[in-house]
């Protein structure tokens, strides 16, 4: 899937105020209203969603301590890179957006009515975080059709890489191809509501653990069993 359009992403409103930072649960029970505005928000975000992922693989020449140098020249560094991609043949680089439209909303809502605001800006983070569940699952099965396994998706920010470590690695390997996706000299992307991720690929790649363990904000994070698959199994 070098460039993917059409994305039919899930959505709803316990997902949208988990993109708030709320505890659904929490905020059922106590504020009706805020339920209201997440499908208000929910209803007139989603027509405004433009997801989009780009892809580019990646074979890997050579792992040599927390480098790992590909064929093609680049190379991805940092320990929490070569804790998991060391066994990878290969290394996929995905590029998730949702475009400028529902930020170009959210930004004139914002001045008027910050609540809503906030509940438009949740609908973007949920579809964002859908969309590369999606992309990482659509890549796990075609991984598994040439006998491979595929890593926990690893992005910027995660311990042991940090934004200023791994943002640039990942552009300098992808250049001006990632779908109109550009990153700032302070390492932010713009569109905002973009996510950038690394998965290895190889034929035991071995139980690694799920994302939520490299979390920054692990240890005050509520929703671990949220995102945690032998949770939701």
């Amino acid at each position: 899937m070098p460039n993917m359009t059409g994305w039919e992403l899930v959505l709803d409103e316990d997902a949208v105020l988990r993109g708030q930072g709320a505890d659904p649960a929490t905020i059922r029970e106590r504020s009706p209203r805020l339920v209201q505005l997440a499908t208000k928000a929910l209803e007139v975000g989603r027509p405004l969603l433009r997801p989009r992922v780009f892809s580019s693989h990646h074979e890997v020449k050579a792992v040599r301590h927390d480098r790992i140098t590909l064929a093609d020249g680049g190379y991805l560094a940092g320990s929490l890179i070569s804790q998991h991609l060391s066994p990878a043949q290969q290394v996929v680089i995905l590029v998730c957006t949702i475009g400028t439209a529902l930020d170009e909303l959210l930004s004139e809502v914002m001045r008027q009515d910050m609540v809503y605001g906030l509940a438009l800006d949740g609908v973007g983070s949920a579809a964002t975080e859908a969309l590369a569940n999606e992309a990482c699952r659509l890549l796990e099965i075609e991984a598994a059709k040439n006998g491979f396994q595929a890593s926990i998706p690893l992005s910027p920010g995660m311990v042991g890489w940090t934004v200023d470590e791994g943002q640039p690695q990942i552009f300098n390997l992808i250049g001006d191809k990632a779908i109109g996706v550009t990153l700032s000299d302070h390492f932010v992307m713009s569109p905002r509501k973009s996510l950038s991720m690394v998965l290895g690929l190889g034929p035991d790649m071995g139980y690694q653990g799920k994302v939520c363990d490299f979390c920054t904000i692990r240890d005050i994070c509520r929703y671990q069993d949220h995102y945690d698959p032998a949770a939701a199994a």
